[in-house]
C-alpha cells in the first residue's frame, strides 16, 4: 500500500518518473498497484493559478489524482460519519518534484487550487464512469479551511 495520510483510506503513491533526453516518461498507475479498484475512465483536468475548485464528495468512485504538469494543491475533508478521522484535513501540492498519485475513496470532501504560473494539469483515473448523479458539490466556504494562508 502507498504512504497513509492523516485522513482514514487515503494515501499517496510514489511514482516513477523516467529521463529520457528526448522526453521524460511519467509513470500513472498498473492494475497491480494500490488504489486500483478496477477501470472506469480516464479524464485530464485543468485549473487556472490562483482559481479553486471544489468542494466535491463522490459516494462510489474511488480517485487516481497525478499532477504531470503544473502544480496543484490538493485539500480533502472528511465529514464520514463514522470515521476514525472525521474532522481532519489533509492538504498536499503535487507537481513533477514531488510526483506522486494522490488516492481518494469515496464519501470525502475534495478541492483544489492551481499554484503553477502556467499550465496545471491533473490526470484522474477513476474505477467506475462518472455519473452526475453520485456526486455532490459544496461551496468553499463551507468548511473551515482557510484557502488565504495556504
Amino acid at each position: 500500500m502507498g504512504k497513509v495520510t492523516s485522513i482514514d483510506g487515503v494515501f499517496l503513491t510514489s511514482l516513477k518518473c523516467i529521463s529520457h533526453p528526448k522526453g521524460n516518461v511519467f509513470h500513472a498507475m498498473k492494475k497491480s498497484d494500490p488504489g486500483f479498484n478496477g477501470f472506469g475512465e480516464a479524464y485530464f483536468s485543468t485549473v487556472n493559478c490562483g482559481d479553486i475548485k471544489g468542494w466535491k464528495k463522490h459516494h462510489r468512485m474511488t480517485m487516481n489524482m497525478v499532477v504531470p504538469v503544473g502544480e496543484i494543491r490538493f485539500v480533502i475533508y472528511d465529514d464520514r460519519t463514522e470515521s476514525p478521522t472525521k474532522g481532519t484535513f489533509f492538504d498536499i501540492c503535487l507537481s513533477q518534484r514531488n510526483y506522486q498519485r494522490l488516492t481518494v475513496p469515496p464519501g470525502v470532501w475534495m478541492c483544489f487550487k492551481g499554484l503553477g504560473n502556467d499550465l496545471n494539469l491533473l490526470l484522474n483515473l477513476a474505477d467506475m464512469e462518472h455519473d452526475p448523479e453520485e456526486s455532490e458539490n459544496m461551496p468553499l466556504g463551507s468548511f473551515a479551511y482557510d484557502w488565504r494562508t495556504q
